[in-house]
């Protein structure tokens, strides 16, 4: 069999895979679902598009790949622009959307083969191996010959992959690809694009799993009724939560006060007759230094019985920058 690379094989290393600006999509009847949107998503990352339902995703996506045509604005493709040079650039992009179409009637094997034939730039002398191989990648091989509609939800998107995988690969775009799928399919999928990531290929993925993210995206950008209100790498994003200094003390409301003389913002405290039951005060650290905040408790005379900084979760984040919550199951 003929192992096919996927990696990056003609563009320059370095620059952006997928770029925007001003990228617009107002339908006829009014609805502005995408909103002036600059993208910039570097070649080798693994991008995570993420927002809640109805945030213009799927809409941004459609208008990457020459689906849907812009209201304003630009596109490119590997530095190509979309959609006038689509021919020029598309058979060096595989992608998902709106989940896969097949026949349900022939083997993932035929499907893969009608896929391949429909493609005009591709070799018929190589599909045999190049399928193969694409199975093969996608584990799909000993299912070679079974009916597609005898797949699983997990294999039928893995069967998806596959196709996208018949040609070498500069850029995968892959539009919730875990959407509906069980924790194990998940976790399968999840691992295929850890595997082509790895081969050099910039994967960008839609997703509303906060763990999908967080396990094998590098970057990530936030939708929120079709504006991106954050665009860069995860730990930027951690960077804009802002750390909280909390004390547990039996004299909660003394210890407010030295926290706000020390210039913390936000100073409040927690009688014991609240939640949670221990009385605590709490303040933004902001830049101040842990162990001096501490040390400045204890010679104010406040009996510190605990001392805590904590960040706020990714899904903390994404909550204030979306105003609605992420699924959070793996």
């Amino acid at each position: 069999m003929t192992a096919i690379p996927t990696g990056p094989t003609a563009s320059p290393a370095g620059g952006e895979a997928i770029s925007t600006s001003g990228l617009t999509k107002r339908f006829r009847g009014g609805q502005l679902a995408v909103d002036h949107v600059d993208l910039a998503v570097p070649r080798g990352s693994v991008y995570g598009f993420l927002g809640p339902n109805g945030s213009g995703k799927t809409t941004t996506i459609r208008m990457l790949l020459g689906l849907a045509f812009p209201t304003a604005g630009s596109a490119a493709l590997l530095g190509v622009p979309m959609p006038d040079s689509a021919a020029g650039v598309l058979h060096r992009v595989g992608s998902l959307v709106e989940g896969p179409a097949f026949y349900p009637f022939l083997t993932g094997g035929d499907n893969l083969a009608r896929y391949d034939a429909a493609d005009r730039t591709a070799d018929p002398a190589t599909a045999r191996d190049r399928i193969g191989a694409a199975l093969d990648r996608v584990g799909l091989l000993a299912a070679a010959r079974k009916r597609y509609r005898h797949y699983s939800l997990g294999m039928k998107q893995r069967l998806a992959i596959a196709a996208s995988l018949l040609r070498p690969r500069e850029l995968i775009i892959l539009d919730e690809p875990t959407n509906g799928l069980d924790p194990q399919g998940t976790r399968e999928v999840r691992a295929l694009i850890r595997q082509i990531a790895a081969d050099g290929t910039t994967v960008f993925v839609s997703s509303h799993l906060l763990a999908e993210v967080e396990q094998i995206c590098t970057h990530v950008g936030v939708m929120r009724t079709g504006r991106l209100v954050f665009s860069g790498t995860l730990p930027e994003l951690r960077r804009t939560g802002a750390a909280r200094v909390t004390v547990q003390t039996a004299d909660p409301e003394r210890a407010a006060k030295v926290l706000a003389g020390l210039g913390l913002a936000d100073a409040q405290a927690v009688p014991a007759d609240a939640e949670p039951v221990v009385p605590q005060a709490s303040a933004l650290l902001g830049e101040a230094v842990p162990e001096q905040v501490c040390a400045a408790l204890v010679q104010a005379g406040v009996a510190v019985r605990g001392f805590a900084v904590t960040s706020p979760s990714l899904e903390d984040l994404f909550v204030g920058l979306t105003g609605e919550g992420f699924d959070v199951d793996s």
